[in-house]
């Protein structure tokens, strides 16, 4: 079912990836009530030799060819589901890597489903942002606007400051500065180089 509206959490999620990766910092993301902001993201595109939609759709990325503001749910390394945001056009093919999040809301069920109790662990990459906020590939397509998940504007921006680098955990296209980031955040994946 696509999403109502391109728009979601004040983000136009018809715009480019890379554009929404950088927008994306600050957004409360939540998953049946459990989440925190992103401060970290990765943007991939369909002309991106990185991106899982660069040889064109398959039955494993064809949510990412959906409509935007839907999610494009995969399993890394056949352990960590991870999350990905879809954006530009139906059809096209690109979307936003969720990395990390400041855990605000259901730290004690984050807590259960990583077994660990520090908090600055608890979401700090895509896999465990996938573990601890529940998702799987029942997720996958959904819209974003509706249950299980939740998008809420970030607060105003005055004096945050975005850092942008190349991207982790790829081989192709690592020239590409589509990385973004809280700078100051203690709850990265990575710090930035």
């Amino acid at each position: 079912m696509p999403a109502s509206s391109s728009v979601l959490a004040g983000i136009d999620f018809s715009a480019p990836s890379e554009v929404v990766a950088r927008r994306l910092i600050g957004v409360l993301l939540l998953v049946d009530g459990v989440g925190g902001r992103i401060v970290e993201t990765e943007a991939y595109d369909r002309e991106d030799p990185a991106s899982h939609s660069f040889t064109g759709p398959s039955a494993r990325n064809a949510a990412m060819f959906g409509p935007p503001g839907c999610a494009y749910v995969y399993r890394s390394y056949g352990i960590h589901w991870c999350l990905n945001l879809v954006c530009r056009e139906a059809g096209h093919g690109a979307g936003v890597l969720i990395r990390a999040l400041e855990p605000t809301h259901g730290l004690a069920l984050m807590r259960a489903r990583r077994g660990l109790d520090d908090i600055r662990l608890l979401c700090a990459g895509p896999g465990r942002v996938g573990q601890a906020l529940g998702v799987d590939l029942g997720c996958n397509g959904m819209p974003l606007d509706r249950p299980p998940f939740e998008l809420l504007a970030a607060p105003a921006t005055a004096g945050r400051v975005l850092l942008a680098g190349p991207r982790i955990g790829i081989s192709k296209a690592t020239d590409k500065p589509w990385r973004f980031g809280l700078a100051q955040s203690r709850f990265l994946s990575r710090p930035f180089p």
